[in-house]
């Protein structure tokens, strides 16, 4: 083909127009196919974000629901003492309250409904209904499982056995979870397969997509039976574990590369002939929206992996760490795990509110973080659970940790200008060597704490052979405490005096339990009393002390005395009938006896340890408010407490002679408590110028080692004798 002159020249002047033309389609294209990839890379982001938040929602209902089905109260209430009103507030609506479920059930052995409550639905039988046919495949296979006597859990965060789905009900989205309803400590025998069984029911739109949105950041979260929103949208399946469809996630998706598109279109448009410039805006341009969708996968990273509260890591990350940690050891290099667990955090929760609960626990994190050091991994694994692992840790250090762990949070918290008190105990397992079974050193240092706790708490305990026996070991404590009070002579009242701050002389008498066990000594109160409220112990042990502590009053009718009582024992309906029955046995005036309580007896919901003061009290008995400060007590409770005196912990005692002590703290409570009309009572009393102080701040009774050790009877008539002979003398 032959070309002329003219066409020739059209051609090189159309040339360079070609050249642009191809250079911008070559951009265009390359812009094109990098906002696809953007927006699939951060479109697939999304879906796998929202698949790990439902497994997660589906482990955290079926550990929602071991709160209160492992627990030998719900055994005997559901199958022995049928409590409607129990049921209610501890397997019921209390769910929903407390962790959001949609629906709380109770079913029978033969599968028939005992207890229903379903959000929106008032008919039990139609809330049970709703449920029956999605539940009742699970509620067939776990009876199965149990009558094989299959016990093992889902998880390490779900350790009793279960069975959980994705369903849907009545056309929405559902995770139902089935529990049986076991015995916590073994003493109730059940027949594998005959448990009552637990029933949670979680609906996955609603509130639930609401909350998925504002934590996660999705736009127009919906749920539909299918995919049929419209194309711009994405989708995530919502699949049972039978491999069925029960619906679909769908929102507006995150589309970074659209919106790099859209910003840089126009530039591209305008700046057609400036080919060179426009390309480097474009690349810098390309960078900033690279660099912002970075950020954003590292903060989801982060939610995914810290605690949202305290920003340590989560149980996810510790479980990572923990196994790289392993991993990585040399054959002779050893490794410890910190398992830390708060005393008292629940009352503080109970008692001033989760607010509270929330700021303690910020500034828990805190402290632990400047106790451990900068190098140190620490991990909130629940509520008041904490871990640190230590990379080639000597035995000394970890011991000089835990003391000091301890002992930072044993310090006084400021809350709002309140001290709250509470306590920490660690269990600690030590490994070495990279053979070492990850789950294994955690369940090691989980015995070790609940070791430390039962230990007396604010304590700390290395894992060795004998505490895998630990639980045999408590067993046996209770049988022997059961023969103990069958016996009658292993236990003894002993007597620890309270004196006047005015007159010097002793007022009254506060009665305190020992246990003298005939092969291992002296036994703790602290070890033993918590044992007695959770074997049912209790209401013996209390009667022979009070029945004692009249005794003695009887003996010496010129002193009061007073008497520790157990939240447990206050809340038994018949506990002010034996008070009153005992006090007429011995002739003892009411007003001369008195009741140490704390303020864990005023939270009683069904209202019994109220009523069982209201009688005592219009009867003559006094009560004093024991520990008063040690954690959550407060002053604005103060103004509202029907008691006759204040007992002020100790803590605030020994901390007179530390910078910013108690002496302030203890001013404050005495002018609270006489303006209120009460008495005070210090305790810990063991130097002489503690003694001289709280006589200055008006302190009414002190009690301690500097005046009086806790005595035994006869001890105490001695005592007397030689102190009515010196005011004799005189």
């Amino acid at each position: 083909m032959r070309f002329s002159v003219g066409s020739t020249a059209v051609f090189k002047s159309m040339l360079p127009l070609v050249v642009a033309m191809t250079l911008m389609g070559g951009i265009y294209l390359a812009v094109h196919w990098s906002t696809q990839q953007s927006d699939a890379v951060a479109v697939a982001r999304q879906q796998q974000l929202i698949e790990l938040v439902i497994s997660k929602m589906q482990y955290s209902i079926a550990h929602d629901q071991e709160s209160v089905t492992v627990w030998d109260d719900a055994v005997r209430t559901i199958s022995q003492e049928w409590d409607r009103e129990w049921v209610d507030s501890n397997l019921g609506s209390w769910m929903h309250s407390y962790f959001r479920h949609d629906g709380a059930f109770v079913v029978s052995p033969d599968r028939k409904p005992l207890y229903a409550f379903l959000v929106g639905e008032a008919n039990e039988q139609n809330a049970f209904r709703n449920i029956v046919p999605e539940a009742m495949p699970l509620i067939a296979r776990l009876q199965k499982r149990l009558a094989e006597g299959d016990e093992a859990g889902t998880s390490e965060q779900v350790l009793s056995i279960g069975e959980s789905d994705l369903v849907r009900l009545g056309g929405r989205p559902a995770i139902v979870s089935v529990k049986p309803i076991v015995s916590d400590t073994g003493n109730i025998q059940q027949e594998p397969g005959g448990e009552f069984l637990h029933v949670a029911v979680r609906f996955l739109d609603g509130d639930f997509l609401t909350r998925l949105g504002a934590d996660y950041v999705f736009e127009d979260v919906r749920f539909s039976v299918v995919p049929n929103l419209g194309q711009e949208r994405s989708y995530a399946p919502i699949v049972s574990s039978s491999g069925e469809t029960v619906g679909y996630f769908s929102w507006l998706p995150f589309r970074p590369g659209a919106d790099v598109a859209k910003a840089t279109a126009p530039v591209l448009l305008v700046a057609a002939f400036c080919l060179f410039a426009l390309t480097g805006v474009l690349s810098m341009i390309l960078r900033k929206r690279s660099r912002r969708l970075q950020q954003s996968q590292a903060e989801l990273n982060h939610l995914a992996l810290h605690d949202p509260l305290t920003g340590l890591a989560n149980r996810a990350s510790f479980n990572q760490l923990l196994a790289r940690v392993v991993a990585a050891s040399t054959a002779d290099q050893t490794n410890a795990l910190l398992y830390l667990d708060l005393d008292r955090f629940k009352q503080v929760n109970d008692t001033l509110g989760h607010p509270v609960g929330d700021r303690l626990m910020i500034e828990v994190a805190k402290r632990l973080k400047e106790t451990a050091g900068a190098a140190a991994v620490i991990s909130r694994i629940g509520g008041d659970e904490f871990t640190i692992v230590v990379e080639h840790a000597r035995q000394d250090e970890v011991e000089k940790l835990c003391d000091s762990l301890i002992a930072a949070i044993r310090r006084p918290f400021e809350i709002d200008g309140q001290p709250v008190l509470i306590g920490l105990s660690i269990g600690v397992a030590v490994a070495k060597g990279n053979a070492a079974d990850p789950v294994e050193i955690t369940r090691k240092a989980d015995i070790a704490l609940y070791h430390a706790k039962t230990s007396g708490r604010n304590r700390y305990a290395i894992f060795g052979p004998h505490m895998d026996e630990l639980i045999r070991t408590r067993r046996d404590l209770e049988q022997d405490l059961r023969a103990a009070l069958e016996a009658g002579n292993q236990l003894e009242v002993f007597y620890q005096p309270v004196y006047s701050a005015a007159s010097h002389e002793i007022s009254s008498l506060e009665a305190l339990i020992r246990w003298r066990h005939p092969n291992k000594g002296g036994i703790a109160p602290e070890v033993f009393v918590p044992l007695a409220e959770t074997s049912g112990l209790i209401d013996r042990l209390g009667a022979f002390v009070l029945k004692e502590a009249c005794s003695t009053a009887r003996e010496f009718p010129d002193l009061d005395i007073a008497v520790n009582v157990s939240a447990v024992e206050l809340g038994q309906r018949h506990y002010a009938a034996q008070v009153f029955s005992l006090l007429r046995q011995f002739g003892i005036e009411p007003s001369r006896l008195e009741l140490e309580i704390t303020e864990t007896a005023l939270l009683d919901e069904a209202g019994v340890c109220e009523k069982n003061i209201t009688a005592l009290r219009e009867f003559g008995v006094k009560f004093a408010l024991d520990d008063f400060g040690t954690g959550f007590s407060s002053f604005g409770r103060l103004q509202r407490l029907e008691v006759d005196r204040i007992k002020i912990d100790r803590s605030f005692v020994q901390a007179f002679d530390r910078p910013g002590g108690g002496v302030a703290i203890v001013q404050s409570i005495v002018g609270v408590a006489h303006a209120k009309g009460l008495r005070t009572t210090a305790e810990g009393v063991e130097t002489e110028e503690q003694s001289e102080i709280l006589r200055n701040l008006g302190c009414d009774e002190l009690q301690g080692f500097h005046l009086a050790e806790p005595m035994s009877k006869n001890s105490l008539r001695e005592r007397l004798g030689a102190e009515r002979a010196q005011r004799t003398s005189s």
